[in-house]
């Protein structure tokens, strides 16, 4: 099966996760039916241990060829959902063969090479779209379909490898696709999420992260006669976020450069609320981040009594560099595969999380490898065959790579 077909047959499946439902793994169970159909065509290609558990994580693994025994475990992992933040339903995949490099109609909407420059470049490939009603689903489909290809490749080629696990996890679009997978049973030294964006690219530092939520108790008393006694916890609300500096916004920051975002802002005179995120790839330059938040809640209570301003704050995930650096080879492996494959790396910080980020403090170090989608989460999600081919080239570069280790 082409990676064309693959790709085409697995965008079509409704797996979209329920970020309302977020407590059950998986939070919606359309998701199996993509994992039972991983589970078949596993088992078809002759792969060991392929089971589907109760919580939709699919594995399998291909033990090493014969003088390969002592080569690194490696594992392919992907996840299966997409995102809840458009229609994923009946997804109706558009082939554009020999795409022009120009704007792309799609129903009721435009992909315009003016919002999206990565078009250009994408000029006599061929391009696949949505329609314009629901999301593609290349993200993470595409890193599904090019692991189930890899596999097939390595298989049909001969090619000496080490031992080789596979795993597709559930729930990833809404932080938990970490959650239920069975780190120990994977058996890996290490492994890569193939869920990134352009091919060639490699990710390895991501944002520390944390939420922070304020919650302000004010004292609410007839405006006419309140001098010296109304506490307005909306006031009081927009005070702390004016002690904030004031460039430390995700619209004022980039690269490695971390900021507080303001989520939502609700309340009134008796009560007000503040939800923030906070993210910075320095976990020094965090923890300081988090300092300020508790050193303006100890402001406010001593301006406006204690009890004000309650905060809590929630750690996310850590940056994965710090799980990685010890095992750099990992990242130096996929960057040989990549080059083998006629691209350069493209090595930038996310600013965001990653399964891989939360897998590597489980104990399995995990960088993040290229898909080659772009504009996930969206109408305008769009992906071409040469470049999941070219991320299947790297995959099996580094099948071949760890072999020689």
């Amino acid at each position: 099966m082409s990676i064309t077909e693959r790709f085409l047959r697995y965008v079509k499946v409704y797996t979209t996760s329920d970020p309302d439902n977020e407590g059950t793994i998986p939070s919606a169970a359309r998701e199996f039916d993509l994992a039972h159909m991983l589970e078949s065509e596993l088992k078809e290609m002759g792969l060991e241990g392929v089971v589907c558990d109760e919580q939709a994580y699919v594995y399998g693994y291909l033990p090493a060829t014969p003088g390969c025994e002592g080569a690194p475990n490696v594992g392919f992992i992907a996840h299966m959902d997409t995102a809840p933040d458009f229609c994923g339903e009946n997804v109706n995949p558009v082939v554009h063969e020999n795409y022009d490099g120009g704007d792309v109609e799609l129903k009721g909407r435009t992909i315009r090479v003016a919002d999206f420059p990565n078009m250009a470049k994408l000029k006599g490939r061929t391009l696949i779209t949505a329609d314009g009603t629901t999301l593609l689903g290349g993200d993470d489909k595409a890193g599904v379909a090019e692991i189930m290809t890899m596999l097939e490749q390595v298989i049909k080629s001969g090619i000496p490898h080490g031992r080789i696990a596979v795993g597709f996890t559930p729930d990833e679009e809404i932080g938990a696709g970490a959650n239920g997978f069975d780190v120990k049973g994977f058996g890996c030294d290490f492994a890569y999420t193939v869920d990134g964006g352009e091919e060639g690219g490699i990710d390895y530092e991501n944002f520390n992260a944390a939420s922070a939520d304020f919650t302000v108790h004010g004292f609410n008393v007839h405006p006419g006669s309140s001098k010296n006694t109304m506490i307005n916890a909306s006031l009081v609300a927009m005070e702390i976020n004016a002690m904030l500096p004031s460039g430390d916004t995700p619209r004022d920051t980039d690269g490695y450069e971390g900021f507080f975002h303001l989520c939502s802002m609700s309340g009134n005179v008796e009560k007000a609320a503040l939800e923030y995120i906070v993210r910075d790839h320095s976990a020094t330059v965090f923890d300081a981040r988090l300092e300020t938040l508790r050193h303006i809640q100890k402001l406010i209570n001593e301006k406006y009594g204690e009890g004000t301003a309650e905060l809590t704050i929630r750690e996310q995930y850590r940056n994965m560099i710090e799980m990685i650096r010890p095992c750099i080879q990992v990242v130096d492996y996929a960057k040989e595969a990549i080059r083998e494959a006629g691209l350069e790396p493209i090595v930038e910080p996310i600013r965001g999380g990653t399964d891989g980020a939360r897998l590597s403090y489980m104990g399995l170090p995990c960088p993040n490898l290229g898909t080659g989608g772009y504009a996930a989460h969206g109408p305008y999600e769009h992906v071409t065959v040469e470049g999941m081919e070219k991320c299947t080239e790297i995959l099996v570069n580094i099948v071949k790579r760890c072999a020689k280790a």
